[in-house]
């Protein structure tokens, strides 16, 4: 006979512990812990038949005659679906997607969950949180009404199974995993052991049936992935759907891909009928590609999509003791070290003002291939001049003795940039360019110091009480 004994979990990172703690010791998280009643197996009923769970199907068998899945990939219908997947959906993969409340991962569900059906075949839309009539208004509203879709409301994980099994759907989707519960476990859904379980159910489904799941995970308020850690380890595909639910800019990004890369982001605007794809995600980006003082395009690689996007700078005097740096879509560990360095080689006072950096349009810039755009920005802003050519693309990364090193796939920014009708491009004079577009022209320099006194010359002080105020 099973017995039961009581456990406290962290709701964090799912460690137990046989009493409660203010602190967890394992991920440090103050009041995390939730008593949950757990079951364990009875010693006589623990032994198993050497014979029992072995089929012929789990033999060990040559690599060579297991036949690969890649070719066998369902076509979501949206192409900027397909790119963060690594070329479309595999079949018996388990994806997981997480995002703001409101972001609209529901919609991006509904919309490839009726793509899937009209091709594929049948398809099961489990909702725990919304009703049919819901999702129903919902699809009418997104123009989706495949005959293949099928929509249940449902939160008992061995009721949504059996759905699961009679319908053999090629896609299911669960939305979401915290209002799934099972009935061997007393604790509340939503919480770890639960999760856990059903987690583990789905996968097993998924991976014994050849079917395809999409699982919809809540965040946390500081958005990372509720739930325990070894979800993430679980699943072979984690996305996070972000943006701001007052803007139309939403942006699908990948965290975690078994069958493809992490480097693609896919696009989306947020309209009235859905979710459309963004195909020219640079023009979304550039609102202004002459922004004045303190305005700067940059360019970089989202896997093999090249983007340019605006970054801002506004430098401020200020009289408090520690200046404010505030960065949005960038590393502020990035921002301190460059200011330093222009600092320190340009000699610009940056430790008396306020500065404050805006990548437009939300985006999140990763990597160092901004590094010369943004000083750039800095520098204009702080001088209170705009740099003086028009239409212009800066791509550099710089190091901490102020030089300007090259970045990788250069030449493709710099033919994105041409098909926007960009005129100059800023570069490291290291930088290997073999084919640049004639519309284009490149401006290299081997420092910091030397694209400040290129764009930033002195002016020289008519007396010397000018002369302070130049200087």
């Amino acid at each position: 006979m099973a017995r039961a004994k009581t456990v406290f979990v962290c709701s964090q990172c799912g460690y137990e512990s046989a009493k409660w703690l203010g602190r967890c010791p394992d991920c440090g998280s103050w009041n995390s812990f939730a008593e949950e009643i757990k079951k364990e197996a009875s010693p006589a009923g623990g032994k198993m038949n050497k014979s029992q769970g072995i089929s012929t199907q789990n033999k060990p068998r040559p690599v060579s005659q297991i036949q690969s899945s890649e070719r066998e990939r369902f076509d979501t219908g949206i192409g900027e679906l397909n790119r963060v997947l690594g070329g479309g959906l595999v079949r018996g993969s388990l994806t997981l997607i997480s995002g703001d409340p409101g972001i609209g991962k529901s919609t991006l569900l509904l919309q490839c969950a009726g793509a899937i059906a009209a091709r594929f075949g049948t398809v099961l839309y489990v909702s725990g949180e919304e009703s049919e009539e819901q999702i129903k208004m919902r699809a009418d509203r997104l123009g989706v009404n495949t005959q293949g879709l099928y929509l249940v409301s449902e939160t008992r994980m061995d009721l949504v199974e059996q759905h699961i099994r009679s319908l053999s759907p090629v896609f299911c989707i669960i939305d979401s995993i915290q209002t799934l519960f099972s009935d061997g476990l007393t604790s509340a859904p939503g919480s770890v052991s639960q999760v856990r379980e059903c987690a583990s159910e789905l996968m097993r489904l998924g991976k014994t049936s050849g079917i395809s799941l999409f699982i919809v995970a809540h965040v946390t308020k500081t958005g990372a992935l509720a739930g325990p850690r070894v979800l993430e380890h679980m699943v072979d595909t984690v996305l996070s759907f972000e943006g701001e639910r007052s803007e139309d800019l939403r942006i699908l990004r990948t965290l975690k891909n078994r069958f493809g890369t992490t480097s693609e982001i896919g696009v989306f605007e947020m309209q009235e009928t859905g979710l459309t794809q963004v195909e020219d995600a640079s023009r979304l980006f550039l609102e202004e590609e002459d922004g004045g003082e303190g305005s700067m395009v940059i360019g970089l690689m989202e896997g093999t999509r090249p983007l340019l996007v605006q970054v801002q700078s506004l430098v401020a005097e200020t009289h408090v003791v520690m200046p404010r740096r505030t960065a949005v879509g960038l590393e502020v560990p990035r921002l301190n070290m460059l200011l330093a360095v222009l600092e320190k080689k340009l000699s610009i006072p940056f430790y008396s003002s306020d500065v404050y950096v805006n990548v437009v349009g939300g985006l999140s810039v990763q990597g160092t291939s901004g590094d010369l755009g943004l000083a750039l920005s800095l520098i204009s802003s702080a001088k209170a001049k705009p740099l003086g050519l028009s239409r212009t693309l800066a791509i550099g990364e710089v190091g901490l003795t102020g030089e300007i090193r090259p970045v990788a796939r250069a030449e493709r920014l710099i033919q994105e940039a041409a098909k926007l009708g960009f005129q100059n491009a800023i570069v490291s004079s290291r930088q290997t360019l073999r084919k640049v577009p004639r519309s284009i022209q490149v401006h290299r320099f081997a420092t910091m110091a030397e694209a400040y006194r290129a764009f930033f010359p002195k002016r020289a002080p008519k007396n010397k009480a000018t002369e302070a105020l130049d200087d």
